[in-house]
């Protein structure tokens, strides 16, 4: 979750002079190479790998980037895609029939109503249309999820690479018929050093650590108990802005972060410790 709080920043500063998916395109170049080379595809079928890739990956990040550079504050940003949380226990009920247990519910309520504070607070700062952007890089995002729940991949990080592979060839024939193939050339010509450097920290900690672990968490462990861990990356997007690009928080958005982390308890924190005595009984020798 501090890896991906701080990935909005760095994003932010990758984008300038960098059409997004140009940059997009780059990451997950990078992602896939040389990777791909030393492992195998994951036994899951070309089918879902796929379907991840498109969800997972091409869609949330290209409409991520998109809204990030149409003028999305990045510490507003790292709190608006979290409405996945939601949509990801939604998403879940309807395909894989996991039932979200009372508490679970009221702590993801608990968590989206300080989410709601703060974007209500902070709506003044963005336009609709990178709000409506990013909320559909949210569904996204809780799509990809499920379909990675599902999978069950043994191995997170083989999942990452593989299905990372579905996004630079569409990203890079989208950017030519929106930027044009002559800005494209002249963007990859000229890369900065700090996209180059951006572009390494999205690719080998956001991607291959951050979703390595993500996907290998989601295959061993129900939706809605893993989703809700993500609350904690608009807390980090916040401060990282903050210190990076001088984005202050306002009371509402600290107010609202504080009533996020206490629904992240209810949900997950407080459900495990209750269930840790049972676990110890059950792992006792009988005699």
């Amino acid at each position: 979750m501090v890896i991906w709080g701080a990935n909005f920043v760095v994003i932010d500063f990758g984008l300038e002079g960098v059409p997004p998916l140009v940059f997009l395109a780059l990451r997950f170049i990078l992602v896939a190479i040389p990777a791909i080379f030393f492992l195998k595809p994951p036994a899951i079928g070309w089918r879902n790998i796929l379907l991840i890739g498109a969800f997972l990956s091409l869609g949330q990040f290209s409409l991520l980037y998109l809204a990030l550079a149409l003028g999305m504050p990045p510490g507003l940003a790292s709190l608006l895609l979290q409405t996945q949380v939601v949509l990801s226990v939604i998403v879940s009920a309807i395909l894989l029939r996991e039932r979200p247990s009372p508490r679970q519910l009221v702590g993801i309520g608990v968590g989206m109503a300080g989410l709601a504070v703060v974007v209500v607070g902070h709506s003044y700062a963005a336009p609709w249309l990178p709000v409506v952007v990013l909320l559909l890089a949210a569904l996204s995002w809780a799509i990809g999820n499920t379909l990675s729940r599902r999978a069950r991949a043994a191995s997170g990080l083989s999942l990452v690479v593989w299905s990372g592979t579905v996004v630079p060839i569409p990203a890079l024939a989208l950017a030519m018929v929106v930027d044009s193939p002559a800005v494209v050339v002249d963007s990859l010509v000229h890369l900065s050093p700090v996209a180059i450097l951006s572009t390494l920290y999205t690719a080998v900690f956001a991607s291959l650590i951050g979703y390595g672990i993500w996907n290998t968490l989601l295959a061993k462990y129900p939706t809605s108990s893993v989703v809700p861990f993500t609350l904690l990356v608009p807390v980090v997007g916040i401060l990282a802005a903050w210190i990076a690009v001088g984005e202050r928080p306002t009371l509402t958005e600290i107010v609202g972060g504080a009533i996020m982390l206490a629904g992240l308890a209810v949900a997950v924190i407080v459900r495990r410790a209750k269930r840790q005595p049972e676990v110890v009984a059950e792992e006792t020798p009988s005699g």
